[in-house]
């Protein structure tokens, strides 16, 4: 860490409300001042306390791998990707490294034992890259002073052009002799004025992009641009300084600020649309406090960094703060927004000894909570855990296109330089302007963002309501599925029973027998006992229930105690409760019996409660074509009842882990395409193996490591809307293919023949990629509930 005598190292500034540290400590991640050099400090990425935010230890072959998620600063293609992928492969102690071109991330392994996270980062800093945590990196002022900057080059671009053109015009319309040749010249060296600004400072970013891959022996998507740029300013210049010189008397001063202005413009727009496309997954990340207030020894508050709190301290989190770990609450009552967990934004009321979750916000006045859990350790953690990873997947449709966009670019410098030579044995005075055309128009960004720009779309838009998308290449196998298989309990049904019946003996208030039962079920934690709790709370029979004293539990018999007349009472199984036998049939969630001093005194019947929106789901399924199956290790009886209560098509019970496995496995032998629906830890293996698979927001941790999506609220109804989402998804990246490839087959025509000038190369260009971003953005609006069967129908 920098002592407060050291200045600040190149790059970075002061700011002491980053983190608890000495007095007069740099703050690391501040704003960063130039483009970064190899000499720039980044040893902070050392420090444990700071590493501990993005990076995890795992083991993967018997040997302990760190691995971090961090934001790459400068990045605009998918050749900026493959430069940073590049850089790190080849350095001692990486395992892996794997860069989204779309949403900037890098996911890193590395050994601890033979390299440092600071040296990774001068290795991407030397190819003029910034590698940032990602909670900085999506912080306010670095966001604003991107946008600021890419401000200041549009508008310097566009002001510049404006004026160019201004005084291009009158040689567009003057008619022989009109104009004299002194006039003509003083604009041309007007124009040449105002264009230097643009080439020298508004174009920039694409000249920086070119020499990086040119020093790295690489063509990215920057270097026909640069050529063009390069190229025609040149020329122009030449033209400028010697109109009777080879290079002819024509000037494209115009033409090159009008490309710049376009290309910004475009970059600019890809901006913002890219903040709103993967928006929803940086506000996710990037919701915890860097601050929060910290209950001292003597009771005052003081205000500390997140990473600074240790568990069993107290916090005071004020209203419109999210809690900054999991914790238990010390106040009264506190209402919180757990829309984080549920995808629903009703406030819910907390009261004293409840817990709260990390990222969840508090809507009411300050509320104390005991710090439970930190860091990875809480719900939230996980959340991002499984966000960063699909936020760092790349596709399988955009894989393919990255590796059709580098030989691609090729191709390009190919051409331009045929067109040129071309066209130089036509008319030399044209050839410059058509391999300009050329190497401008046929730039493959459109067909790099296609996928990934709807794909991130759509997961920001699922995220919003709860759903976490793991894989991000689950949304193409997710739109082409034919059945749909649930398990049943816990995904189905509530993992919990409900009361369903009572039988009472002559004489006996149904009142009466629920909160004698109520009473002796409050002392356990069994469902039976938790069922007959919750029942006889709902009825508000806990207040003025009977008195009952010595309530004990008998494993695998039941509950018993004393009434107040010190006579025995009992809530079990018919033989704890003195009954021969249960003569009448078995329920299929169970039965419970309670008896006192005369005998048998009522029986509880009980059930699997079935999800609320299930059957409602499973019916869109089969509207849609979609098959649907119930696979359950339960009995058939039980199994059957929810089967026929949902409306699946097929059920089957009875089935081990193994056979659930062997079954799925069948059905994929038959060509069926399945998702698989699943909540426990015998699910993981089956969820692994189908074609998709999605796993309940409460289910057990194997389950959800192994399934694509996760839905946080536990709604069956979400598994319908992921569908919807998905074909939606699949729908959009296509049409982006389509239009990438019939932009290049119709411009790519026209350059070559000369009837695309370079100013309308640029905008074609731009506009392709723009196009493609705002056609992903359709689906950032996110899905809606939809009931209507013909709209399931048309999805289909």
């Amino acid at each position: 860490m920098h002592e407060a005598t050291t200045a600040p190292p190149v790059g970075l500034s002061t700011n002491p409300g980053f983190s608890e540290r000495a007095a007069g400590d740099a703050d690391p991640f501040g704003a960063h001042r130039g483009p970064l050099n190899v000499t720039d400090d980044f040893s902070v990425l050392d420090d444990p306390i700071e590493q501990r935010e993005f990076t995890e230890m795992r083991e993967i072959d018997g040997q302990s791998v760190a691995e971090s998620v961090l934001m790459v600063q400068g990045m605009y293609c998918a050749a900026c990707a493959d430069t940073v992928e590049c850089a790190l492969q080849d350095v001692p102690g990486v395992r892996s490294a794997r860069v989204h071109a779309a949403t900037r991330r890098l996911t890193l392994q590395w050994d601890p034992q033979s390299t440092r996270i600071s040296s990774l980062a001068q290795a991407v800093g030397r190819t003029g890259y910034r590698l940032l945590p990602m909670q900085q990196a999506l912080s306010i002022s670095e966001r604003l002073k991107e946008t600021r900057l890419a401000l200041w080059r549009l508008f310097v671009a566009g002001f510049c052009a404006m004026q160019v053109m201004m005084y291009a015009w009158p040689a567009y319309v003057a008619e022989p002799g009109e104009m004299s040749a002194d006039i003509e010249q003083l604009l041309r060296w007007a124009s040449w004025v105002l264009s230097v600004p643009v080439v020298t400072f508004a174009s920039g970013p694409f000249f920086r992009g070119a020499w990086r891959d040119l020093r790295l022996g690489r063509v990215g998507m920057d270097t026909p641009v640069t050529i063009g740029i390069l190229v025609s300013f040149a020329a122009s210049t030449a033209a400028t300084f010697d109109p009777s010189g080879p290079w002819g008397h024509d000037v494209w001063f115009d033409s090159l600020t009008m490309f710049v202005f376009f290309l910004l413009g475009g970059r600019y727009l890809e901006l913002k649309a890219r903040d709103r496309t993967a928006g929803a997954l940086d506000a996710l990340m990037n919701r915890l406090p860097e601050v929060c207030e910290r209950r001292k020894a003597d009771g005052a508050f003081e205000s500390v960094s997140v990473r600074r709190l240790a568990v069993g301290e107290v916090v005071r989190v004020h209203a419109g703060q999210a809690f900054p770990g999991d914790g238990r609450l010390l106040s009264d009552s506190a209402t919180v927004d757990e829309a984080l967990l549920t995808g629903e934004s009703h406030p819910l009321t907390r009261r004293l000894g409840d817990e709260v979750v990390a990222g969840s916000y508090n809507l009411g006045g300050p509320a104390l909570v005991e710090v439970l859990r930190l860091g990875r350790d809480t719900r939230f953690a996980q959340i991002v855990a499984l966000m960063e990873k699909a936020s760092t997947e790349k596709p399988r449709l955009a894989v393919l296109a990255d590796r059709i966009a580098a030989p691609f670019l090729v191709l390009v410098l190919v051409a331009a330089a045929l067109a040129a030579w071309y066209w130089w044995h036509i008319d030399h005075s044209k050839a410059l302007a058509v391999a300009v055309a050329v190497l401008i128009v046929t730039c493959p960004c459109a067909l790099s963002l296609a996928t990934p720009a709807a794909m991130l779309s759509s997961a920001g838009a699922l995220a919003r309501r709860g759903i976490l998308v793991r894989r991000l290449q689950a949304f193409e196998a997710l739109a082409g599925i034919d059945a749909v298989v649930f398990d049943k309990t816990g995904t189905l049904t509530h993992d919990r029973l409900s009361l369903a019946g009572v039988s009472l003996r002559n004489g006996v208030e149904r009142r009466d027998a629920l909160a004698l039962a109520g009473v002796l079920a409050q002392g356990s934690l069994h469902p039976v006992s938790r069922a007959i709790a919750e029942a006889a709370e709902l009825d508000d029979l806990v207040d003025g229930a009977p008195v009952v004293t010595g309530v004990k539990e008998l494993a695998g018999q039941g509950m018993q105690g004393l009434d107040a007349e010190g006579l025995p009472v009992r809530l079990g199984s018919a033989d704890f409760c003195g009954l021969a036998s249960d003569a009448q049939p078995q329920a299929p969630g169970g039965r419970v019996h309670l008896s006192d001093a005369k005998g048998w005194m009522a029986s509880f019947e009980l059930r699997e409660g079935v999800r609320e929106d299930a059957a409602l789901a499973v019916a869109a399924l089969n509207e849609a074509g979609i098959r649907t199956w119930l696979l359950s290790g339960d009995r058939l009886e039980a199994a059957r009842e929810v089967g026929n209560a949902v409306g699946v098509q097929e059920v089957l019970a009875g089935a081990s882990p193994e056979q659930k496995l062997k079954q799925v496995e069948a059905m994929q032998g038959r060509g069926v395409r399945l998702a698989m629906v699943g909540d426990g830890l015998n699910d993981g293996p089956v969820l692994a193996r189908a074609d998709t698979s999605f796993a309940i927001g409460h289910a057990a941790p194997l389950a959800q490591a192994q399934s694509d999506y996760v839905l946080q609220a536990g709604k069956v109804m979400d598994v319908v809307l992921t569908l919807q989402q998905s074909r939606l998804t699949m729908r959009v990246v296509r049409q982006n293919l389509v239009w990438a490839a019939v932009y290049n087959l119709v411009s790519v025509p026209l350059a070559l023949v000369g009837w695309m000038p370079p100013w309308l190369a640029g905008l074609g260009m731009a506009g392709s990629s723009l196009l493609v971003i705002l056609n992903a953005l359709r689906l950032a609006v996110g899905p809606a509930l939809q009931q209507d069967v013909e709209q399931m129908r048309a999805l289909s």
